[in-house]
Parts: C-alpha cells; structure tokens; sequence
C-alpha cells in the first residue's frame, strides 16, 4: 500500500509569486517508500521508465523519451489538450543531483509555465519520494480559476499512478532489479 506523507500538502495548489517566473500554481505529491533512496532514484533512471510511469488512461505518445536524467536531456511526447487536440510537449531535464533529485521544465506544450522537481530523500524506513510541479495554465486568468476544479485533479490522479507504480517496482515486485 502506498503510503502518503504531509497529507496537507498532497494534492495541493497554490498561488505563490516569485521574481524568476510569472505567478505560479503548486501541485506536490509525496509518497513513503520501503527501499533506498539509491533504489527508488535507479527506478527513475531505467530507460524505459516514462512508459511505466505514464498512466493507460492518458492520450500520450512518447515520440522521444530522454536517453537519461542529466542536464540537457529532452523528452518530446504528443498528448492530447482536453481529449481533442494533440499538443506537443517537449521536456528538458534542467537539474541532475543523483541520488538526491531531478528536474525537468516544459521547453514547448500546453502551460504557459511547466517545473518539475522530482525528489527522493532519505526516510526511517525507507524513502520519500515528492514531486514538486509548479506550472502556469493556459488560458491566462480563466485558466487559473479553472485549475482547481480541472488541472488539479488529472495531476492528483496521474502522481498517484506514478508514485504507485514506483513503490511496487522498489519494493519488489514488478520486473525489478536488486540495488
């Protein structure tokens, strides 16, 4: 079972301003995972890694997944905008600090502003994987009061698939490797 840490902050969005980007929602979800930092980083790293984390239901096609987490690396994936229209996403990894956190940032897609911090530290009894994504809807003001009730919940139930599908490939028992 998964299991979830700060509950107040998972699932969360939140207005914030910042002088580096535009004003900014927040959306974190954070799970406990039983396996090494070390472990739970490498699920990251496996090449094929993008396509076990992108849930079934998603109208997504990776056209490119990155060779790997480093500086520099992209990812371009057509998916779809409101279950219509197909909108390119290209992702560049901005961030590398193994085993500690990497991050990727929207370079072309359908946010005004896209950053994602992925993040695994170390627990008492395992890790804590958080993915930090701060992002600017399109749409300007309507698609700021509109996140809420329509962007939010797509990215509660996609980071819970991901984080699900992460512990049981750390903890054993999907195809995993022994770190």
């Amino acid at each position: 079972m998964l299991t979830r840490l700060n509950a107040r902050s998972i699932g969360s969005t939140n207005i914030s301003s910042s002088k580096e980007q535009p004003k900014v929602l927040q959306f974190v979800q954070e799970s406990l995972i039983h396996a090494t930092p070390a472990r739970v980083f490498a699920f990251h790293e496996l090449p094929d890694a993008i396509n076990r984390l992108l849930p079934p239901w998603e109208k997504a096609r990776i056209i490119q997944a990155a060779p790997n987490l480093q500086v520099g690396s992209r990812a371009i994936i057509d998916t779809k905008l409101f279950g219509f229209f197909t909108v390119r996403w290209i992702a560049e990894h901005t961030a590398y600090d193994p085993p500690r956190m990497f991050e990727d940032m929207q370079i072309k897609g359908p946010f005004h502003f896209w950053r994602h911090r992925h993040i695994v530290l170390p627990h008492e009894t395992g890790a804590s994987l958080r993915d930090e994504i701060e992002y600017e809807p399109p749409f300007g003001f309507p698609g700021k009061l509109f996140a809420p009730a329509l962007i939010a919940p797509q990215l509660k139930r996609m980071f819970e698939y991901r984080h699900e599908t992460t512990r049981r490939w750390c903890e054993g028992g999907e195809n995993s490797l022994q770190f």
